[in-house]
């Protein structure tokens, strides 16, 4: 699993024109599953260890303030999160010029994680949490806010 977590002032996602999910400031975190991750993934000490360090990441200033120190994470912070499904964090471009997907988890499978995903993230955290559609042709819209932008690899966290 991979999550690239960016600090934002606002993020939203729109399907067709339609504004789909939205938050204030807090974390917009893509997700992406490996072909490796398998269908008992959300069961792992990886899966709710990736969760854990996503709401954990002590990147924001003391609450209230909008510069300053790296000292609380999002829910001290008071912040939201908006999680999005994104299989293309595991692209292939040692070869030519088109990226190859075959690290990626298939769509089923990767459907399900990702649902458990939020659902996880969503009943254990205080924040509010809101998703991207899995699969559909999403516009993301962002204001990173510093920039402040994190990888997180679950096979280099948790091996």
């Amino acid at each position: 699993m991979r999550l690239f977590i960016q600090r934002v002032l606002s993020a939203s996602v729109s399907i067709d024109g339609q504004e789909t999910a939205a938050i204030g400031p807090g974390l917009l975190a893509l997700a992406a599953f490996s072909s490796r991750d398998g269908a008992d993934f959300a069961r792992t000490p990886a899966f709710t260890g990736m969760a854990r360090k996503l709401w954990g990441l002590r990147i924001f200033p003391p609450a209230g303030e909008q510069e300053g120190k790296f000292s609380c994470d999002v829910q001290d912070y008071g912040g939201d999160l908006l999680i999005v499904p994104q299989f293309t964090l595991y692209a292939d471009c040692r070869r030519g010029r088109r990226p190859s997907f075959s690290d990626a988890a298939a769509p089923d499978p990767a459907r399900d994680l990702f649902a458990e995903f939020v659902n996880f993230v969503d009943e254990n955290t205080s924040c509010r949490v809101a998703s991207g559609i899995f699969g559909a042709d999403m516009r993301v819209r962002l204001c990173n806010w510093g920039p402040v932008t994190i990888l997180l690899d679950s096979e280099e966290l948790f091996s």
